[in-house]
Formats: C-alpha cells, structure tokens, sequence
C-alpha cells in the first residue's frame, strides 16, 4: 500500500488527510466543495498516481447529500474509492477515549485503513440512480398525501361531512365535488339537474345519466339534513377546496413518478421477472428495482436480506437468551414495500397459486403456529431469496418449480 487519503465530510467541505505507506502524515487540510478546490485535488491524486505508479487508497463515510459531491468528483475521474457505512465507520474507527472531531476522525479513517480490508465501491448504471431518486420521490409525495387527506377529512367535518358517506373519499369525483360544493348551502342554491350534468362534467369514468342523478338526489337530500359547524362564507369552506386542489395534484403526481420510472425500467431484464411474480404490479416492481437497485452486485440472498435490513439480531449472555428479532439497520423503504407486497399476496391467493402464500399458511397452522407478523417476514425472506435466485437465473417465476 502507497499512500492512503481519507475525507472526514462535513456541510460544503471536508477535512483531509494524505498517509504514505509508513503510516506517517504528509499532508492535511481542508477543502471546499467548489471547483477550484477539486481542481487542485485532481492535481493532489494525479501527482501521486505519477510518482507512485498506482492510484492512491481513497476512504470517506457516506454523510447523505454531503457527500454526493465528491462522490460525483471521484466517479467523473474514473477513481476507485472505499465508501463507508457511518455504522460501519463508527465500529472500525472507535477508540476507549472519546475525542471526536473532523480532523480525529479523518486520521482515523487513514489510520484504521491499512488494518482493515474495505471494500471499493462498484460503479451502477446511472438507471438504478435515477430510478432510486425517483422511489424516494414518490414516497415523500405519499407521506404528503396523507397529510393533505387528514387535513381535507378534518375541515369536512366542519363543513359538509356527509360528503364523505355519498362518495368514495379518494376517487377523483369526491374531489371534484368537493370543490364544487364544499357546502350543503351551495347545493341547495341549485337544481337536481344542474347538480346531476355537473357531477357528469366533473368525473373522467363512464358515469350514467341514471347514476349522476341517483347521486344528484342523494347529494340534496344530504343538504337537507346536514347541520354544518360553519357557514357557507366561513374561510374553512376555502380550506376545503384548496386541501382538495393539493390532494389531486399529489395524486397526479404520484403518477407521472410512477410512469417515469416504468419507462426507465422497460429494457431491463428484471422487471420482467418480477412482473412474473404473482401480486407484483408494475407500481411494486419497479419501486422495488429502485430501491434495491443492482441485485447482481449481491454475492447471495444473505446479503440481500441484511440490505434490506430483515437479518436476525440474537443477543445472549450466560443463561439469558433474548427474543430474536430483525436488526432493521437496512432500507426502510424497501422493507415496506416487502412487508405490504406480501400482504397484498395473502389477500389475493384467490387469483393463483403462490408458494410464498402457502408458506405463510403453514407457518400459521400447528405445531408452528406463528403470529401475523413473524409468518409476514418470514414471507418476506422466502420472497427475497426466489427474488434474487429469479434475476440472477433471468428465470420468470413458476409455482410449479418453486421449493
């Protein structure tokens, strides 16, 4: 080993430090992450990789969008690099004294580099970026969309809560007329027949003339009755219709995310494979590329299974014996698309037959007889592992082939 450079990263900067093969420091400072700065850093690893023959070691620890930056800088320059896990770091570089600081611990991970064997980060094709940019995206927009239904369902108890009794709360005609009539007041101002054209007006399914002005009728009667908390010019009424106007526009934008992502997965081996997989939608599949992302880089299910965080962690300690449980030190997001696929496969087993399905049945009969959720994440590594053996065999999925 020549020379090793390690990056403790901080917010728009990182402290640096340059160990020759002697372990002793030849250089530290700090940089910014501006151009000038990776310029001269260029120069920095070039002048070593000319003096020295080989590329010098390059260590940093993944610090979120903090990093993002240099890692960009090492992959356009065609540099191998070893990036850390921060649990990963935190176990490799810890001492019996606490002393933390950035220039500590960017001598620490030069240090512990030369007695540690780390592994260099693989480069993945720029779709499995995107498409991962793409997954989070989407369930930052579902986080905001319960908020936004929460709120809606909260001002129309206010308002006009039998809206919700008539219409399917989250269908786009419910929306629609939520905003048309965010009060009984306003539909009592107008006749069945305008209610029931602009109830045709406002719907994009195939609605009759017979059922726009069944709920027409319904809709009257409803104001009839209702005894609201607040007045038609009340500024709640606003509130519902602007809570309605966010709810469609995050649902329509849920689903331009959703079509991004698909076109990007056309050409790719495993969403066909997963497509095969019973209860595996296009919605499922492709979120499930992203968020794993290449499976191939995974030397087997194990490992998969510790990404995704469903691992078993065991404590035990002379005659104590701890409940084993799953580490969750993985993707989150991934294991909640796991968790709710298979639930989505148990409640439609009527559809065909799946040998993940037949799992979770046995596991719930005697003499196993296992609750709800430990049969669901043992269904969930059984999905896994026929994930993994599946694309990496670029194998569609057979219930007659399967163990």
């Amino acid at each position: 080993m020549k020379h090793v450079i390690a990056f403790d990263i901080s917010m728009g900067k990182s402290y640096m430090v340059v160990y020759n093969g002697l372990k002793k420091c030849e250089l530290e400072k700090e940089i910014e992450h501006n151009r000038s700065e990776f310029i001269e850093l260029k120069v920095l690893i070039n002048n070593l990789m000319d003096g020295y023959g080989e590329q010098p070691h390059i260590v940093f620890e993944a610090t979120g969008v903090y990093s993002r930056p240099l890692e960009r800088f090492m992959k356009e320059n065609n540099y191998r690099y070893c990036l850390l896990n921060p649990l990963e770091a935190k176990l490799q570089c810890d001492s019996l004294r606490m002393h933390k600081t950035d220039r500590s611990d960017a001598h620490q991970l030069a240090l512990t580099h030369f007695t540690n064997e780390r592994r260099i980060e693989t480069e993945s094709a720029d779709v499995y970026r995107q498409l991962k940019r793409l997954s989070r995206l989407y369930s930052e927009l579902d986080d905001e969309l319960s908020v936004a239904r929460s709120r809606m369902h909260k001002v129309i108890q206010e308002t006009f809560p039998e809206l919700e009794k008539i219409f399917t709360t989250k269908s786009e005609l419910f929306l629609n007329v939520v905003q048309l009539y965010p009060h009984p007041d306003l539909v009592l101002n107008q006749s069945k027949t305008v209610i029931k054209n602009r109830i045709l007006a406002n719907t994009n399914k195939r609605l009759s003339v017979k059922k726009a002005e069944e709920k027409a009728v319904e809709l009257l009667e409803a104001a009839k009755q209702s005894y609201p908390a607040a007045s038609s010019t009340d500024v709640l009424c606003d509130q519902v219709i602007l809570y309605a106007k966010r709810f469609q526009e995050l649902i329509h934008q849920k689903e331009q995310c959703i079509n991004r992502m698909e076109s990007l997965v056309e050409e790719l081996e495993e969403y066909k494979v997963l497509r095969s997989i019973p209860a595996i939608g296009a919605n499922t599949a492709v979120r499930l590329i992203a968020e794993i992302g290449d499976i191939r880089r995974f030397d087997n299910n194990k490992q998969l299974n510790a990404y995704a965080g469903i691992d078993i962690r065991r404590h035990q300690s002379g005659k104590f014996l701890a409940r084993d449980k799953i580490n969750k030190r993985g993707n989150k997001h991934l294991r909640k698309i796991l968790y709710l696929n298979v639930q989505n496969m148990i409640k439609q087993r009527r559809f065909g037959e799946n040998h993940i399905v037949e799992y979770y049945d046995k596991l719930k009969k005697q003499p196993y007889n296992k609750c709800h959720k430990v049969a669901s994440i043992a269904c969930v590594n059984k999905l896994l592992k026929t994930v993994f053996f599946l694309v990496t065999h670029n194998q569609n999925y057979d219930n007659r082939l399967a163990p």
